[in-house]
């Protein structure tokens, strides 16, 4: 099916979002968050947000910078060169604070709850850098609501902020899986170490990994980082956290 677009009613607006489903089949299906990464909505967002939805989901990717109003595609190459543009984007993905990313999430999960294509009330999350911090985030706050969280190259996710995401897992009852980059500024290795223990204390069933040789943005094809096997590495883990989660249920 073609995405759909729709409109999410927030405590701060109304988000855009889009909702993709199977090429095949009318539900209902069990349901995944799809959080953006930093560069905001785009195409290369739409067609990972499909082929997670052609694996039997359906996938609901809103845009978190609703909050800016309606903004032309970025292209990363051009972003990424320009000082001016990245001090800009920096601002964009710093607003979304946890507030603002526990409320938005609710929003979502009513949406989702809504719909009669929906299958089940427990749902899935995933997210890419800034997402990926906000997919630990959303479980955080819901931790019923979440069967499954992942987050791949996410940022932030173990620092000594109020606001941490690994400050507020102890209550996550669905698994997590997070996949890291070498040399990643936003998640180094105390961060990992952190957020690891901070789910083993809290006795959730996670996987905390490093993806050997592969940079922060590994997995978004429209980055200069993207790297192809590291990317089928994260659908491998991604799709296999789905199928024995929010699938079988």
């Amino acid at each position: 099916m073609p995405r759909a677009e729709v409109t999410i009613k927030t405590r701060d607006g109304s988000c855009p979002a889009s909702v993709f489903t199977p090429a095949i089949g009318n539900g209902p299906w069990p349901a995944v968050i799809f959080y953006m990464d930093g560069l905001g909505i785009r195409p290369v967002m739409w067609e990972m947000g499909q082929r997670l939805a052609d694996a039997g989901y359906l996938v609901l990717q809103p845009d978190l910078y609703y909050r800016f109003g309606s903004y032309p595609p970025k292209v990363p190459s051009e972003v990424l060169s320009n000082q001016k543009s990245m001090g800009e984007l920096m601002k964009w993905v710093g607003s979304l604070d946890r507030d603002r990313k526990v409320s938005d999430s609710g929003a979502f999960i009513e949406f989702l709850s809504s719909r009669p294509d929906v299958k089940g009330t427990r749902f899935g999350a995933t997210g890419y850098c800034m997402g990926g911090n906000a997919s630990l985030t959303a479980a955080g706050a819901y931790p019923d609501r979440f069967a499954a969280v992942a987050s791949f190259h996410g940022g932030n996710l173990g620092t000594d902020k109020p606001d941490s995401p690994h400050l507020f897992v102890n209550k996550i009852t669905g698994r997590v899986y997070v996949a890291g980059a070498i040399e990643d500024q936003s998640f180094p290795e105390e961060q990992k170490v952190r957020l690891e223990k901070a789910l083993t204390d809290a006795g959730v069933n996670h996987v905390v990994e490093t993806y050997e040789g592969a940079r922060h943005g590994f997995a978004v094809p429209d980055l200069p980082v993207f790297d192809k096997s590291a990317s089928e590495r994260h659908w491998t883990a991604l799709f296999k956290l789905f199928q024995e989660t929010i699938a079988a249920a």
